[in-house]
């Protein structure tokens, strides 16, 4: 007896000890959790006014209210309820800005490439430190599920760095050229070639992607040498001054002026910031409003990308389970707002029955509901989408779709919809939904797949399936779209990839590489020599 009790009391002293021991630990990582709250919070304290409740612009190394008093109201597309309230700009604060990218600009194209890689870097380092915070504005903002926010975060850190390297590459290169190659010349003229900055670029990204989009288009231009002025979208705003706030963080390393973020009720002072004097480049990701304004902004080199009607071609002999695989993620990753989503499945009528039944399996083991927990599907945009997609759906039921999955909507949260039996006739055949719904149409070939596609305004990607080779080349060179991906769905990376759009999908080419020498321009020194030269 004595002896149980001496070990109920040495152990009951190992439990004490153990309790005190975890008690410590919880109290330790809360006081951590706590200070690392608060470090975020005086991290980005500056960029929100607590008075007025509302963002502020960021405009030439100073956070400021605009003297508007006006606000752009952003909804959290959730809840349909205010999420937060941003600057309404002036367009005096517009002129302010473009003179403030002018100044800076003269300082930073004079600062080596090696210095603009490393601030860069620094930047991309910042952005990691503060992924938590950005991804939380994310999913209130733009109803992105909390991992794939998280990973938006992380893509463009690894962009931002990557594009330091890259520029560092191509811009340290420029070319010598000797004038006797041409015919009748003498060796008396000596050519240096290199690539120099714009000066001013315009950025303005979209909704669905506001921080890899932004520092997609920000990244190339700083690297060449240029000042940007951001117009971050209405939804994702306050995501983007988050990112503004990392570059304002990275220190000294760039010259006030040189990254501006400016807020703007579109509909007043949009085009006035698109047209003004003070832009030397466009870029642009959005929709339809990009066709209007590159027929504004003038002598300047624009890159636009303006959405897709991307068509997924599933050939007779393709590998159906790999094709359901990827229509299924291809069309409902991010409820479908996606500019590279499938968006019509154009598919062997004699296999069609097989591919309805595989994909229809992957579309019922999708999850539907709130960002907040990492659901496959959650709320789009804004009611005004949700009432687009609506539409066409209802259209292509009072046609005569066949609905392999019942249609439901509760507020913008509208659940994965998948029709058969699409004709041209329905407006789903054409219009890009930009939603969680795939259309199915059964084709006699290739080639009615390939006439369909090609009617298509819209020509960003396009994806061809099959286990042929020579047929997916010459599917491939038969599809005219920006990018045709052979046994994979539409997608827009990895980011050193080209991405552009044919027809009215845009205008020029982005990735790395792409973007970087569509933000420069060439410049010459020719030498003339008394006599000819042959030791140069």
């Amino acid at each position: 007896v004595h002896k149980r009790r001496g070990k109920g009391r040495g152990s009951s002293q190992q439990a004490r000890s153990f309790l005190r021991s975890a008690f410590d630990a919880l109290a330790l990582a809360l006081l951590r959790a706590r200070m690392s709250g608060s470090a975020t919070t005086m991290f980005f304290n500056e960029l929100f006014d607590a008075a007025s409740g509302q963002y502020k612009s960021y405009i030439n190394g100073k956070w400021l209210r605009s003297c508007s008093n006006k606000v752009v109201t952003i909804m959290n597309p959730s809840t349909r309820e205010e999420q937060a309230k941003v600057q309404a700009c002036t367009r005096e604060e517009i002129d302010e800005a473009y003179e403030g990218c002018a100044k800076a600009q003269e300082v930073w194209r004079q600062v080596p490439l090696w210095k603009r890689a490393e601030a860069l870097r620094k930047v991309a380092g910042i952005l990691r430190e503060q992924r938590e915070t950005i991804a939380d504005c994310l999913v209130s903002e733009v109803a992105k599920a909390k991992k794939d926010s998280l990973s938006e975060v992380d893509r463009s850190a690894d962009l931002i760095e990557y594009c330091a390297e890259e520029g560092l590459r191509l811009l340290s290169k420029g070319d010598f050229l000797t004038s006797d190659a041409f015919k009748g010349t003498e060796r008396n003229k000596l050519c240096l070639s290199s690539r120099i900055p714009l000066g001013t670029v315009l950025c303005i990204p979209p909704f669905n992607y506001p921080v890899n989009l932004c520092v997609s288009k920000i990244a190339p231009a700083l690297i060449a040498g240029n000042a940007v002025l951001v117009k971050p979208p209405t939804q994702g705003a306050v995501a983007g001054l988050h990112l503004a706030q990392c570059f304002d963080k990275a220190g000294d390393v760039f010259p006030k002026g040189l990254v501006n973020f400016v807020t703007v009720k579109a509909s007043e002072n949009g085009d006035y910031m698109a047209q003004h004097p003070g832009n030397d480049c466009l870029s642009f990701t959005g929709g339809d409003v990009g066709l209007s304004l590159a027929k504004k902004v003038g002598m300047i080199p624009i890159q636009m990308e303006l959405g897709g009607k991307d068509a997924c071609i599933v050939c007779e002999d393709a590998d159906l389970d790999l094709a359901a695989k990827h229509i299924v993620k291809g069309g409902f990753s991010y409820s479908g707002q996606r500019c590279t989503a499938v968006k019509i499945v154009l598919v062997h009528e004699s296999v069609a029955d097989a591919l309805c039944e595989k994909v229809l399996a992957g579309v019922q083991k999708l999850t539907v509901g709130m960002p907040e927990d990492n659901k496959n599907i959650t709320p789009v945009i804004s009611e005004q989408s949700a009432n687009f997609i609506e539409g066409l759906v209802l259209d292509a039921k009072q046609k005569g779709a066949k609905f392999l999955t019942e249609y439901k909507r509760e507020g913008n949260l509208i659940w994965p919809t998948l029709l058969d039996r699409v004709r041209p006739d329905m407006d789903i055949a054409w219009e890009e939904p930009f939603g969680p719904v795939v259309p199915i149409m059964r084709v006699t070939g290739a080639d009615e797949a390939v006439a369909h596609a090609n009617k298509s305004r819209l020509a960003l990607q396009a994806c061809v399936f099959t286990k042929d080779v020579d047929n997916a080349i010459r599917l491939s060179d038969a599809v005219r779209a920006g990018t045709v991906q052979i046994n994979g769905a539409p997608a827009r990376g990895p980011d050193h990839f080209p991405f552009q759009g044919f027809r009215d999908s845009g205008i020029g080419s982005q990735g790395i590489v792409n973007s970087i020498g569509m933000m420069t321009k060439t410049k010459t020194t020719v030498i003339n020599l008394p006599t000819p030269s042959y030791t140069v």
